[in-house]
């Protein structure tokens, strides 16, 4: 996976995986996607007949049509449907690498070591990943090959150093399409995700449920609704996907919130609820004044797995990595 033009497939092709395709294309990369749904697929096709000449992909039949000269593979479909991809690619003897874009990280790693597998010899070698680049739209027809552009993009180590080369080489290729490459375990993952992308999933419906039966309170719905509630838009077989895929983990941070929020319940039964909320509302204030973190200084680090994830535990990111594969850009929180 050294080539500056590589051959990747993409397997599914919805808002994520549509994205992908489409950036990877526009880097010149030679791309061919495979979706379930024939629709899809019809859609793809006629937007890659419209692109530009030098940034059009290839749409398939099959899985098998899609990683035949593929040296990557990207696996984009929701976590229900992940193993029975990974089936397939073991049945077709693929021996390159494969990634996913799942936002669970801990169960697909799982069935990689399960699935990616024939004979009781591993096949391909997985890197897990996912972007922090979710929309509450889905579909290729919302894809944009620009919606990477300077987000997070998680790639999972394993603390033995297990497949580090071709890690590296996957951090190269998604640096290349301008995303920050964040290192870090699939269970560091599937905690820090829990608390800041599916408990909101899961506060957002509730709250926007709150207008069901109350008429008035849609019409009065502004600012505060409408930036609160942005995620319930999301398809919600998508959201019960994400959240029951890292139950054990979204369950602890949820706790923790209704914690707080029973704590704020309290506060309102009490003699002075001004003052009491007033405190209780000062640290996710001053938390949310001090996000997105601002960079650091950046640095070369060697690319090896335990600098890599001491980068990650810090919220430090990846920005580029060198010719040789030896060392990273690294960029620390300020």
């Amino acid at each position: 996976m050294r080539d500056a033009t590589l051959n990747v497939a993409v397997i599914g092709l919805g808002l994520i995986g549509g994205s992908v395709l489409r950036a990877l294309a526009l880097h010149g990369h030679r791309v061919s996607g495979y979706d379930a749904d024939p629709a899809t697929r019809a859609t793809a096709r006629t937007a890659a007949a419209q692109a530009p000449a030098n940034a059009r992909w290839h749409v398939t039949a099959s899985i098998s049509d899609a990683v035949r000269d593929a040296e990557l593979t990207v696996v984009a479909v929701p976590l229900p449907a992940v193993g029975a991809v990974f089936d397939e690619l073991a049945s077709l003897g693929y021996v390159g690498v494969v990634t996913d874009v799942t936002s669970v990280k801990g169960p697909v790693r799982d069935l990689a070591a399960d699935r990616l597998r024939t004979g009781g010899q591993a096949l391909a070698t997985f890197v897990g990943g996912h972007p922090m680049a979710g929309r509450e739209t889905s579909g290729f027809t919302a894809a944009d090959p620009r919606l990477f552009t300077d987000c997070a993009w998680v790639l999972c180590l394993s603390e033995d150093g297990a497949g580090i080369r071709d890690w590296v080489e996957l951090a190269a290729l998604i640096t290349g399409l301008g995303a920050r490459v964040v290192p870090a375990t699939a269970d560091e993952h599937d905690a820090a995700v829990a608390a800041i992308s599916h408990v909101p999933h899961l506060v957002a419906a509730a709250v926007a449920a709150l207008i069901s039966n109350d008429p008035l309170a849609g019409t009065l719905g502004a600012g505060s609704f409408r930036d609160g509630t942005r995620v319930a838009a999301a398809r919600p077989q998508l959201t019960a996907a994400m959240c029951g895929g890292n139950a054990p983990a979204v369950g602890r941070a949820l706790d923790t919130v209704l914690a707080d929020l029973n704590a704020a319940r309290a506060a309102l039964d009490g003699a002075d609820p001004i003052g009491a909320l007033a405190a209780w509302l000062t640290p996710g204030h001053n938390a949310r004044l001090a996000w997105p973190p601002q960079p650091g200084e950046s640095a070369d680090l060697p690319a090896r797995v335990d600098v890599l994830l001491r980068l990650g535990r810090v919220g430090g990111w990846i920005e580029s990595v060198s010719a040789d594969r030896r060392t990273v850009r690294a960029v620390r929180p300020a």
